[in-house]
C-alpha cells in the first residue's frame, strides 16, 4: 500500500488549468486563505440594521425627486447582487482551481445572498405598496436604465457559460474578461456608484439605516474586489502573454460601456432633479472610478477625471473603523484589526 504525502502530490500548474484540486497541503496560494479568514471575521447580519428613522426620513424629510432616486436604487439592489452571485456559482467557482481561492468563493457567496437579503428588507420597508414592490423586483424587465445594466452583466456572464473548461489561450482570455468585468464594472463601478447615492443622502442626515447597511455592504466589496484583482495578478504572472494589447483595448471598452451604462442610469436617477447632485458630477464621479479601476488592472487612466465627491473622500471612517472595534452589543463577530481604503474609492 502506498502512503500519499504532501511532496507527492500533484499540484496544478496554473490557477486556471481544468480539474479540481483539493490540496490544502501544500497551501500554494496562502494570501486566498487569509481573505477567507478576514471574510469570516467580517461578519455581519441585516437585523442589526435600524431602519426606524428611514421611514421617518422617507414620509417627511425626502423631496419627490429623492424619493424617485431611492425607488430606483432599490431596485437595481434587489437583483444585482442576485446576478453576481449567480457568477459566482456558474462560471467564477468552476475555474478557479484553488482550494484557497474555492474557499474564498465560498465566503464571498455567502456575503452575496446577506446582501441579498439586505436589499430585499430595504423594499419591504421603503415600498410598503405591493405592486409598487413588485415593480421594483421585475426592474430589469420594465425598468430601460436597469435593464441595460442587466443586459451588460449577462452579456459578459453568457460568454463563458457554456465553458466546462478552460483548454485554450482564448477561453482563458474570455474567463479573465468576466472576471474583470464583475469585478471592475459591476461591483467596483455599478454598486460604488450605488454607494455615492446612498452617501450622499446620508451627508444631509437622511437613511441613517441605509447608510450604516451600506457601510458594511462597501467593505465586503471591497474585499471582493481585492479577491478578484489578486486572481487576475496571479494569473498575469503564470501567463503573462495573455494580457496582449488586444485584452487591454478590450477592458478600456468595457470600462468605457459601464460607465455608459451607469450615466443612464444616473439621468433616470436624477431625472427629477435631486439639489446638490448632478449628471455632470455624477459622470466625472464614474469615469474617476473607471480609471482607478484600470490603474489597478496596471493599465493607465483613459478619462482623466477627479473625485467631484467631497463626501466619497473618507467614507465615514469613523464608522467603519469601529466596525472592528465594537463588541457583542453590536455584531455577532467582534473583529480586531484596521480598516484601510484606497484613494480610488
Amino acid at each position: 500500500m502506498s502512503i500519499v504525502t504532501e511532496s507527492s502530490v500533484k499540484v496544478p500548474d496554473s490557477i486556471l488549468d481544468p480539474g479540481l484540486c483539493l490540496t490544502l497541503r501544500p497551501m500554494r496560494y496562502p494570501v486566498f486563505f487569509e481573505m477567507f479568514k478576514d471574510g469570516i471575521r467580517n461578519t455581519w447580519t441585516v437585523e442589526e440594521v435600524d431602519f426606524s428613522t428611514d421611514l421617518a426620513d422617507l414620509r417627511a424629510k425626502l423631496t419627490p425627486a429623492e424619493r424617485h432616486l431611492i425607488q430606483r436604487l432599490v431596485a437595481f439592489f434587489a437583483t444585482g447582487d442576485s446576478i453576481v452571485s449567480n457568477n459566482l456559482v456558474l462560471n467564477l467557482y468552476r475555474h478557479i482551481n484553488s482550494p484557497e481561492a474555492r474557499l474564498y468563493l465560498s465566503r464571498q457567496l455567502f456575503e452575496e445572498a446577506v446582501h441579498v437579503q439586505f436589499y430585499l428588507t430595504l423594499l419591504d420597508n421603503y415600498i410598503p405598496d405591493p405592486a409598487a414592490r413588485a415593480e421594483a423586483f421585475a426592474a430589469v424587465e420594465n425598468i430601460p436604465s436597469i435593464a441595460k445594466k442587466a443586459q451588460f452583466c449577462m452579456k459578459w456572464m453568457d460568454s463563458i457559460q457554456q465553458l466546462d473548461t478552460l483548454k485554450t489561450e482564448e477561453e482563458r482570455r474570455q474567463f479573465l474578461l468576466n472576471l474583470i468585468c464583475f469585478a471592475g464594472c459591476i461591483e467596483g463601478l455599478f454598486f460604488f456608484a450605488a454607494f455615492a447615492y446612498v452617501y450622499f443622502l446620508r451627508s444631509k442626515g437622511l437613511l441613517h439605516g441605509l447608510a450604516t447597511g451600506t457601510n458594511w455592504v462597501f467593505r465586503d466589496e471591497s474585499c471582493h474586489l481585492e479577491f478578484a484583482f489578486e486572481v487576475v495578478k496571479t494569473v498575469r504572472t503564470q501567463h503573462p502573454h495573455l494580457f496582449d494589447k488586444t485584452m487591454e483595448e478590450q477592458v478600456i471598452a468595457m470600462l468605457k460601456e459601464a460607465v455608459d451604462c451607469e450615466a443612464q442610469f444616473a439621468e433616470d436617477l436624477l431625472s427629477g432633479g435631486v439639489a446638490g447632485l448632478s449628471l455632470k458630477d455624477m459622470r466625472e464621479y464614474l469615469q474617476y472610478v473607471a480609471d482607478a479601476r484600470l490603474q489597478r488592472l496596471g493599465i493607465s487612466a483613459v478619462f482623466g477625471s477627479k473625485n467631484p465627491f467631497p463626501f466619497m473622500d473618507l467614507q465615514d471612517v469613523q464608522e467603519l473603523t469601529n466596525f472592528f472595534e465594537r463588541r457583542v452589543s453590536a455584531y455577532q463577530v467582534a473583529v480586531q484589526g484596521e480598516v484601510t481604503f484606497h484613494d480610488e474609492f
